[in-house]
């Protein structure tokens, strides 16, 4: 079965469909996986072209394979050349000489993918990590996260998003945010929880760096909900995916 999320935009007639998205497993029982996958395409569809600011005419989300590492360098800019910038291990630990090897090593290695990665018009344009929760130590360990989170082994997170400069504002960040929601449900996962920033709670426009978690805004355009606040400015936000 593909995995791959296609978006196609523009021009074509799709109809509004409502704000919050159907469940995972109900849209499977109701119409099947086939079903399921054009629903997804519809919805980040939508999502793009309402939030954009620029035209597409196709935006696809897919797994970060190994044959696309090569490609996931570009989303990163300039910090491909730095081995040591972030590469996407702010909360993991590795043995690796680098960061840049150290998530070589995961997109090679990993059994589901850690990441998806988004294409408009055939060319890379963003990334971003959901993985479970259990394997991030920096997430688990984080003190006033623990405060708000329960004990689910089953429950994932979305660490990070990376958008090219000249495509950031353009909606990108949500439909790898719905995509990542679907990715989680589709591989067991409880809940997807987040970590994003409230840019109005700021004295400043913030760099893209200092909201690299994502943005309050993002997460309740995907239709996440707030379970709290670890700072007046960082609410954990958090998406149901299975009913318990």
């Amino acid at each position: 079965m593909s995995h791959d999320v296609q978006c196609t935009s523009a021009g074509g007639a799709v109809p509004l469909e409502p704000s919050r998205p159907m469940p995972l497993r109900r849209a499977c029982r109701r119409r099947g996986l086939a079903s399921w996958l054009v629903a997804v395409r519809r919805r980040t569809d939508v999502r793009v072209r309402q939030e954009g600011s620029k035209t597409m005419t196709s935006v696809r989300v897919v797994p970060a394979t190994a044959e696309r590492w090569p490609q996931l360098g570009r989303v990163f800019g300039p910090r491909e050349k730095n081995p040591a910038s972030c590469w996407c291990q702010r909360f993991r630990r590795h043995d690796e000489a680098t960061n840049r090897d150290a998530l070589r090593g995961e997109i090679q290695q990993a059994d589901p993918p850690v990441g998806l990665l988004a294409y408009l018009d055939g060319d890379v344009v963003g990334w971003t990590r959901v993985v479970p929760r259990s394997t991030l130590p920096r997430i688990v360990e984080h003190r006033a996260l623990a405060r708000i989170l329960d004990d689910d082994p089953d429950a994932w997170w979305v660490s990070c998003f990376v958008v090219r400069r000249e495509h950031r504002g353009s909606g990108i960040g949500v439909a790898l945010l719905e995509a990542a929601a679907d990715w989680a449900a589709q591989h067991g996962a409880s809940v997807l929880d987040g970590h994003p920033v409230d840019t109005d709670g700021l004295a400043r426009i913030p760099s893209p760096s200092a909201v690299f978690t994502g943005t309050l805004a993002m997460f309740r355009r995907a239709g996440f909900a707030e379970i709290g606040r670890t700072y007046p400015t960082r609410p954990v936000m958090r998406r149901e995916l299975l009913h318990r």
